[in-house]
């Protein structure tokens, strides 16, 4: 481990983590079901969970710096750890109050960690390169941990019977070792920031139209996605039929494709034009999204998600990279802790929105979706005008 640089010690530590994330996070709705949650409870106690985990990033941005910021993930790490041996004990108790508390705390603690990873590898290294590396890694491995929960869950193995706790079981294995790993990364002589910031992280965005109109694509575009597919796991097995394992294998297939149309569209398939890479990633959802809502058929819905989730993890770097790495080095960590504050506010909203549909009928699910798609879509093209708008000027006054 000693040879291996910090960066790639983060990355694997991240790749033990989304392990156990992807496993757990496949078979929460149906371990609540299963625990007789009904589906707009579930939605709720996630959607509560994304919430507090809002307030959480906003006080880690206040109050860890730079240089305790991996002492911070351990002790994250560490407790996500206890708090899943208490959901294990928890199953098919009926304890109500504890589950719901307890889930609250996973949920709002594993994103906690999820924030904390790019801030910490920027400590040593930042640009667009490390930045889609940290990003595939996370959704590579969140599919390796689908797949082991897909391959095990139902079978008996020397006698035991895989269920859905087993499998969180399982997740804390993975859990520990990225606690592990932790602790073998060297600390950083990070340096804190020279002075006191003369002005607030929202000072700082609202200083720049693009950041601004950056934040509120991303608010839009996860109330959008979390909107349509805030309940996945619930949508294919109560609504399109499949069975736990089947919905885990069909996740895990299109997650494992996403993955790969994700490196190839940043090795190979990013269109010169980014007004094309948008309308491909957005536009056409969006029409997939409308039709699914117009025509309430099944098989038009299953082609909608599947797309949805096929593109997810593409063009990482036109739709984010840039505005992310273009934040001055002394506000990195604030951004990014403001930038996921926003994001999972847009993920409460999404998933709580999704219960709401979910009572009405699953086309209603997509055409909500679909209207703030709209927005999303919108703001995107004007993100891409603004952008080149920034670089001419940039350029006229480099020139001059």
């Amino acid at each position: 481990m000693k040879k291996i640089k910090s960066e790639n010690k983060i990355l694997i530590m991240l790749a033990f983590f989304s392990i156990s994330m992807g496993l757990w996070e496949n078979f929460r709705q149906l371990w609540l079901q299963n625990n007789n949650f009904a589906v707009t409870d579930i939605s709720k106690v996630i959607s509560i969970g994304t919430l507090m985990s809002v307030i959480g990033i906003a006080l880690v941005g206040k109050y860890i710096k730079l240089e305790k910021l991996k002492k911070f993930v351990i002790y994250a790490l560490c407790i996500k750890f206890i708090n899943i041996l208490l959901l294990l004990y928890l199953n098919n108790t009926g304890n109500y109050i504890l589950i719901n508390a307890s889930i609250i705390v996973d949920i709002s603690i594993g994103y906690l960690i999820t924030t904390s990873i790019y801030p910490l590898i920027t400590t040593i290294v930042k640009n667009n390169t490390i930045y889609n590396k940290r990003k595939l890694t996370e959704y590579l491995f969140r599919d390796i941990g689908i797949l082991i929960g897909g391959a095990l869950i139902g079978k008996n193995i020397i006698g035991i019977l895989i269920d859905y706790n087993v499998c969180l079981c399982i997740s804390a294995i993975f859990l520990i070792f990225s606690v592990i790993i932790m602790f073998n990364i060297t600390d950083n002589n990070t340096q804190e920031e020279k002075k006191e910031q003369e002005i607030s992280i929202i000072k700082y965005i609202l200083k720049s139209k693009l950041q601004m109109v950056y934040i509120i694509f991303t608010l839009i575009g996860n109330i959008s996605m979390c909107t349509g597919l805030g309940l996945k796991m619930l949508t294919f097995t109560n609504y399109l039929g499949f069975s736990d394992s089947g919905a885990t294998n069909y996740l895990l297939m299109i997650g494992l494709l996403a993955d790969g149309i994700g490196i190839l569209a940043f090795k190979f398939l990013t269109p010169k034009n980014d007004y094309i890479t948008i309308t491909i990633k957005f536009g056409i959802r969006l029409m997939l999204y409308i039709i699914a809502f117009i025509s309430n058929n099944i098989w038009i819905t299953l082609i909608a998600i599947t797309w949805s989730l096929l593109i997810s993890t593409a063009y990482e770097g036109v739709c984010d990279g840039y505005y992310i790495n273009s934040i001055s080095s002394e506000y990195q960590l604030a951004y990014t802790n403001f930038r996921y504050i926003v994001k999972y506010l847009g993920e409460s909203i999404g998933i709580f929105l999704c219960g709401l549909m979910y009572k009405m009928g699953l086309k209603y699910m997509f055409g909500l979706s679909s209207v703030f798609l709209i927005y999303q879509l919108f703001i995107a093209y004007y993100l891409i005008y603004l952008r080149k708008n920034e670089k001419s000027n940039l350029q006229k006054r480099t020139n001059t």
